[in-house]
């Protein structure tokens, strides 16, 4: 597949496209006159990108990650462990903002003439 189809078929930008071959996250072929040839297998990683994306994860975790593609059904467990561990980052993440948020509040409640940065 040229970037142009694979893009229609992923709806990922021919720019995000050059950008994981960059990254090393994407691979294609390059024909005699120099188009990147990708191959059909990559609309499947590049839908696997988008939805670890989608579900918090950074690039580098991506990449990290990527070689349990390889074989999907050997590496639900490790990819559950993967999502667990997403979640429990989150959490903490929640919790660090409910707290930040009744810090603020308990700032905003102090009297007028306090500065509340004090």
């Amino acid at each position: 597949m040229q970037i142009g189809e694979i893009a229609s078929a992923t709806g990922i930008s021919r720019d995000t496209l050059r950008f994981y071959e960059k990254r090393g996250l994407l691979t294609a072929r390059r024909g005699a006159n120099g188009y990147r040839d990708y191959p059909p297998e990559a609309v499947d990683w590049l839908r696997y990108i988008r939805t670890a994306q989608q579900l918090g994860f950074s690039l580098a975790e991506i990449e990290a990650d990527l070689p349990l593609l390889a074989a999907p059904d050997a590496s639900a467990e490790q990819l559950r462990v993967a999502l667990q561990a997403k979640l429990a980052e989150i959490d903490q993440r929640i919790a660090g903002l409910a707290q930040l948020r009744a810090e603020l509040a308990r700032r905003l409640d102090a009297p007028m003439a306090d500065c509340p940065l004090r």
